[in-house]
């Protein structure tokens, strides 16, 4: 991530967090058990290796079968969150555009569900698909979503100031699992 300036603290160390994936982990298996076919979609970055470390627990401890795997490139504001394209961006990738997922159960996978933007955009994109079901899975859900979007699995609720900025630490981006809080220098010395 980009070393903004301001004051950090990390709100969850990697130990707490590994508790918090197999709770995601139990969540999401229970949507998804019974359904004839899974895929799991990453939302890139940090939204890929999270869904791999769900797709691991999945199968490992809820013996589901291994589902299929893709990811998305969604983008609309950079790793210090400054706004980069004033419309959110998805990139169309060429496996993700010839996988067949009409009838599959989707599962989402995304680090920080903030204003809805991004998910909604994803959810836009799928459902032109006609999958089976589509459900949105999230590390942190900030409860400051501006559209009507909802995550259905949900590692961390966290409410935070408007001007605080969560950041997700997630290998191979990081070097350790971990969630911070970072508030800004101009809002640190505007308190």
């Amino acid at each position: 991530m980009n070393e903004v300036p301001g004051a950090r603290m990390t709100l969850y160390p990697p130990s707490a967090l590994e508790g918090v994936l197999d709770r995601m982990a139990q969540q999401a298996a229970s949507l998804l058990r019974g359904a004839k076919r899974v895929v799991v979609v990453g939302v890139l970055r940090r939204g890929g290796p999270l869904a791999d470390r769900l797709v691991e627990r999945l199968v490992r401890d809820h013996g589901l079968p291994a589902p299929e795997r893709v990811d998305l490139k969604v983008k609309r504001y950079a790793d210090d969150l400054t706004l980069l394209h004033p419309e959110t961006r998805l990139t169309e990738e060429p496996r993700v555009a010839s996988l067949a997922i009409e009838g599959a159960t989707l599962l989402v996978v995304d680090d920080v569900l903030y204003t809805g933007h991004s998910a909604l955009k994803v959810v836009e994109y799928l459902v032109r698909a006609r999958p089976a079901a589509l459900f949105l899975a999230v590390l942190a859900d900030r409860h400051a979503t501006v559209l009507p979007v909802r995550a259905d699995v949900v590692g961390l609720r966290l409410e935070v100031a408007p001007g605080d900025v969560v950041e997700c630490h997630v290998p191979p981006y990081e070097p350790d699992f971990r969630v911070e809080l970072l508030r800004p220098s101009n809002q640190a010395a505007a308190r």
